[in-house]
C-alpha cells in the first residue's frame, strides 16, 4: 500500500515542538507511531516494506527537527504525554541524553548484539545507519581543479577566490538543528583547522543555515556553490545530476542514527519488531540502497580507513550538552556568523 501523505510542511515559523510532517504507511489495526528526523522520502522504503511484511501493523511516522524531537520526547517521557512507540534521530547525543535520564526501555535480540559496541549503548539504543559528514559542491559552477578535498583546501580557496565564494558556502545553523552543532562540536574536538575555518567561514561570509534536504537544493541551484558537513545520505538521494559529494581526506565523520523504544511506549514490542526488521539482512539491503549505510571500500570511496572518525554511542557525547561548554561553543560560533550575508 502506498503511504498516504497526511500532513504538509510546516512553516519555519511553527513553534519548536511542531512535527514537520506526518506519513501513514500500511492499513493494519496496531498504529506504531515513529518520530524521527529522517526525511520521508529516504525513510519511507524501510517502512513500506515493514509494514508489507507486518499485515497486521500500520506506522503512524512524524518527521520532526533534530531540537524538537529533542524536547518533545523529553516532554513525553516527564510527564508521560502522547509518547511515541520508537523514536530514531540523527542528533545522536540528544537520544543519549534521553537513555541517561531513564526515558528508554531495554530490549535484546540477536539482531541488536550483534551491533558493534560503538553502535548500541546499555541494549537501550541503537546506532542503525553509518552515514558521513561530507561536503558538497556544484559541479556545473565550481571548477574541477577548484574542487576542495581536504578542510586545508576549503581553507586556501576561501583565501584564494574571497570573490566568487562570499556568500556561497553554507553549513548547519548550529542553534536550530541538533545534528549541526553535534558535528561541528566533533570538529572542534578533532581538527587542528576548527578555528581557522571558523574564521574562513566568517571572511566569506557563509551562511549557516537549516536543513539538510533544503541545503542540497540550494547547492544544485547555484545559490550555495559549496556545503559543508552535511549527511551524505542526503546527496547521494538528491534528484540533482550536478550535486557532487567530498569526503575530507584530512578526516571524514561518520555517524549511526540512534533509535530508541521509549520506556512509556504504548506498543514496545512492535517498536522492537521495526528495529529487528530494519537490522535484518533485508532491512539493511534497503538501508543500503537509501545511502544510509556508505561503503566500506576504498576503491569506492578513496578515503582511507584511518581517516574515518566515527562518533560512538558513549557517554563523552554528554559533553556536547554541558550548558557552559554549550553557551561557550555557541557564543563563538556566533561571532563567525554575526554579519548578514552579501546577496
Amino acid at each position: 500500500m502506498k503511504p498516504i501523505i497526511t500532513a504538509a510542511l510546516i512553516a519555519l515559523s511553527a513553534p519548536l515542538a511542531a512535527q514537520e510532517a506526518t506519513i501513514s504507511f500500511g492499513s493494519g489495526p496496531t498504529v506504531l507511531t515513529l518520530r524521527s528526523t529522517t526525511d520521508i522520502a529516504i525513510i519511507a522504503p524501510v517502512l513500506e516494506a515493514f509494514t508489507e511484511d507486518n499485515a497486521d501493523l500500520s506506522v503512524h511516522y512524524e518527521q520532526w527537527g533534530s531540537n524538537a524531537l529533542y524536547e518533545v520526547s523529553k516532554e513525553a517521557c516527564l510527564t508521560d504525554n502522547s509518547p511515541a512507540d520508537a523514536v530514531f534521530s540523527s542528533a545522536v547525543h540528544q537520544m543519549l541524553d534521553l537513555v541517561n535520564m531513564a526515558c528508554a526501555a531495554r530490549y535484546v535480540s540477536d539482531l541488536t548484539t550483534a551491533l558493534p559496541p560503538s553502535r548500541r549503548w546499555r541494549d537501550e539504543l541503537w546506532g542503525l545507519t553509518e552515514e558521513p559528514a561530507v561536503m558538497a559542491y556544484n559541479t556545473d559552477l565550481v571548477d574541477a581543479d577548484e574542487v576542495p578535498h581536504s578542510r586545508f583546501e576549503l581553507l586556501d580557496l576561501m583565501r584564494q577566490n574571497p570573490t566568487k565564494y562570499r556568500g556561497h558556502i553554507a553549513t548547519y545553523d548550529i542553534e536550530a538543528s541538533g545534528l549541526g552543532y553535534l558535528y561541528a562540536f566533533n570538529d572542534s574536538l578533532e581538527a587542528t583547522t576548527f578555528g581557522a575555518l571558523l574564521e574562513g567561514f566568517a571572511r566569506a561570509d557563509a551562511v549557516a543555515t537549516c536543513c539538510s534536504a533544503e541545503i542540497i537544493d540550494d547547492v544544485a541551484s547555484g545559490r550555495f556553490l559549496i556545503a559543508y558537513n552535511v549527511l551524505g545520505s542526503y546527496v547521494q538521494n538528491a534528484t540533482a545530476t550536478n550535486v557532487g559529494v567530498i569526503l575530507p581526506e584530512d578526516y571524514t565523520l561518520f555517524l549511526s542514527r540512534a533509535y530508541m523504544i521509549p520506556a512509556n511506549a504504548s506498543h514496545p514490542s512492535e517498536a522492537a519488531r521495526l528495529l529487528d526488521f530494519i537490522l535484518s539482512p533485508k532491512g539493511q539491503r534497503i538501508v543500503q540502497q537509501m545511502g544510509l549505510v556508505f561503503p566500506d571500500d576504498r576503491s569506492e570511496t578513496g578515503l582511507l580507513p584511518s581517516a574515518r572518525r566515527f562518533i560512538p554511542l558513549r557517554p563523552p557525547l554528554l559533553v556536547a550538552l554541558d550548558r557552559h561548554a554549550t553557551e561557550r561553543f555557541i557564543a563563538q560560533w556566533r561571532d563567525a556568523f554575526a554579519a548578514p550575508p552579501i546577496p
